[in-house]
């Protein structure tokens, strides 16, 4: 007789809700967890036997913002978030989804604004949809070997573009006629019935459209009026259901409208995670106000959060091209080119060097990038003498060179051979340990599957829990391990009601094993790797495989130490999660297993 699937001994068990964690043993059966022991459990007949002495058995961790809406189509696995202990990913943000648009459509919308290469977006969505509606979709995907377990929001964009078409979807004076309206009310009806956690949408006025049709248009949620929004939103707050958005950073009253519209008074709150809390640079100030806005949201009956990268925000750019030039008003002319050609003539052209110049130098007004060439390094160029230097610092040796024309030299003479980076927020460790603490603000914001070139936090998760002990062992702890664990897993879980981010009797056995002792400086080392799904285009990812003993989805191995599987993108591990239901069932090397 078996007695489990596999036991996991003298571990230090951590369950997810933020109770003290202590040493156990884990039984586990048929993707359960069935048992949580002080005493040895029987291991007759028990084919896997893990001694975790000395390391963490924690639930899987759970990001709530990827763009792998694309990747997940071609490469189910999703390899780079299970390899650092997150179980749970969830699509569909930024009003970004494809559940309703046809390739091309898709191209455009995610292909400049996520940076993830249009012909690849179109080919992958060409190639697999073979859906029609939300419940279509969640039925697709769980008919692929997924790796870790998806959740997902509807784009109000994707809805917004197949309704009207992208190009009336994206004029200011077209508004969706009353059939239109009706159609996304009733594609987002089905959505929330198919078990989505909600819909996402955007206001951000920098995030661009690829393609030629519509190229360099804001993304369609960005042009829907009141009347359109409040009708959406009211079946999101019928339903309990939560909605993503996106501020436009411009425009004060449309930040405070998003608070506000959480409150509710007399119509049931809304449910609302906005982007995104973050200690800019540009604006040091401003998060200062992000944790008593939350509370104050919350004490007035609302259920608001911000969102999170609990990690420096380090950004990387080949060149020209990455998504912080769109802010300003010479660097989105310059993106707007598509043609290299044609860039670099407008590069060279002196009147179009004195608007950039005025755009970097002008600090006023609400911005992402500080605007600071000289807190910018080079990490590569065909020229090794400007490597480990800055753009302002190239401008000096150059003979005073204003900093702009010093990277727009550099731009010209080594195209995307130039490649440099420059940390735009969340800079001062001390912030980020009292926004750690902060209920209002959530663990998330890791972009995952996109901006594939520019930025890498599949491992912010372990980042976190490695400031929090040296923080603990230095005798200045700010939050304990269990606290930390329980922001990244339960907390998540329970507020967007999904069936992951605890590790008790009876819970799936979603979880990873981390070698405390590991989390070092290796996690912050940079690393590339291929995308077989994007024609093995290089990204950015993150290495270090010590610190992750081991990964666990639904009962399966899909990690041991730091590398994933066999299992990993053949056979499917991971589950379309709906919201407020267990999940399916998963398969096991007997056949089917009821997990839920």
């Amino acid at each position: 007789m078996v007695s489990y699937d596999t036991i996991i001994k003298n571990g230090r068990w951590f369950d997810g809700t933020g109770a003290p964690s202590a040493v156990r043993n884990i039984g586990i059966r048929a993707g359960h967890v069935v048992a949580v022991d002080t005493e040895d459990l029987d291991a007759t007949g028990c084919p896997e036997v893990i001694d975790a002495s000395g390391r963490w058995v924690l639930p899987g961790m759970i990001d709530i913002h990827t763009h792998y809406d694309v990747e997940v189509l071609e490469g189910p696995g999703l390899p780079e978030s299970l390899r650092h202990g997150v179980t749970t990913v969830m699509l569909g943000s930024c009003s970004l989804s494809t559940i309703h648009v046809d390739g091309t459509d898709a191209g455009d919308l995610f292909g400049r604004v996520e940076a993830i290469p249009r012909e690849h977006v179109i080919a992958a969505v060409d190639r697999n949809k073979n859906w029609s509606s939300a419940a279509g979709y969640a039925d697709a995907l769980q008919a692929l070997p997924l790796g870790p377990n998806v959740a997902a929001f509807i784009g109000h964009s994707d809805m917004r573009a197949a309704a009207m078409g992208l190009d009336r979807a994206t004029r200011k004076d077209v508004r969706p006629t009353r059939a239109e309206q009706a159609r996304m009310e009733s594609w987002l009806t089905d959505a929330l019935d198919a078990g989505f956690v909600g819909m996402s949408s955007q206001q951000l006025l920098f995030d661009k459209l690829d393609g030629e049709v519509c190229r360099s248009r804001t993304l369609p949620s960005t042009y829907a009026k009141a009347r359109e929004l409040r009708r959406l939103k009211s079946l999101l707050r019928a339903r309990g259901r939560i909605l993503q958005s996106g501020p436009d950073i411009n425009n004060p009253l449309n930040l405070v409208s998003q608070l506000a519209q959480s409150i509710g008074l007399l119509r049931p709150k809304l449910k609302t995670s906005l982007l995104s809390a973050a200690d800019v640079k540009a604006n040091p100030y401003a998060v200062s106000l992000m944790g008593p806005s939350a509370r104050a949201v919350s004490r007035l009956g609302g259920d608001f959060r911000w969102q999170h990268l609990p990690v420096p925000f380090e950004v990387y750019a080949d060149g020209i091209d990455l998504v912080i030039f769109e802010e300003f008003g010479s660097g989105a002319a310059a993106l707007h080119l598509s043609d290299e050609l044609e860039r670099d003539e407008m590069i060279r052209d002196v009147d179009y060097r004195r608007r950039f110049r005025k755009d970097y130098e002008n600090k006023f007004g609400v911005r992402v990038w500080h605007r600071d060439f000289f807190d910018a390094e080079i990490v590569d160029c065909p020229d090794p003498a400007v490597i480990g230097k800055s753009f302002g610092q190239v401008g000096l040796d150059r003979g005073g060179l204003h900093p702009v024309d010093a990277f727009l030299d550099l731009v010209l003479e080594h195209g995307r051979e130039l490649r440099w980076r420059t940390t735009i927020s969340n800079h001062r460790p001390e912030i980020l340990k009292k926004m750690a603490v902060e209920p209002g603000i959530q663990m998330g914001f890791s972009d995952a599957g996109a901006h594939l070139r520019n930025m890498a936090f599949y491992n912010s998760g372990l980042r976190l829990l490695r400031h929090v002990r040296d923080a603990e062992r230095a005798g200045k702890g700010f939050m304990t391990i269990e606290h930390a664990v329980h922001r990244m897993t339960g907390e998540l879980a329970d507020w967007y009601g999904l069936d992951a981010g605890h590790l008790r009797v009876g819970d799936r056995a979603d979880l990873v094993i981390i070698d405390p002792e590991a989390l070092d400086d290796r996690l912050d080392a940079y690393a590339e790797e291929t995308v077989d799904a994007y024609g093995g285009l290089s990204r950015m990812v993150n290495r270090n495989d010590d610190a992750v003993a081991a990964v666990f989805v639904a009962g399966r191995a899909v990690v041991r130490d730091g590398v994933p599987t066999e299992l990993v993108g053949t056979e499917r591990t991971g589950a379309f999660l709906r919201h407020g239901r267990l999940a399916p069932a998963t398969e096991t090397k007997g056949g089917l297993a009821d997990v839920g």
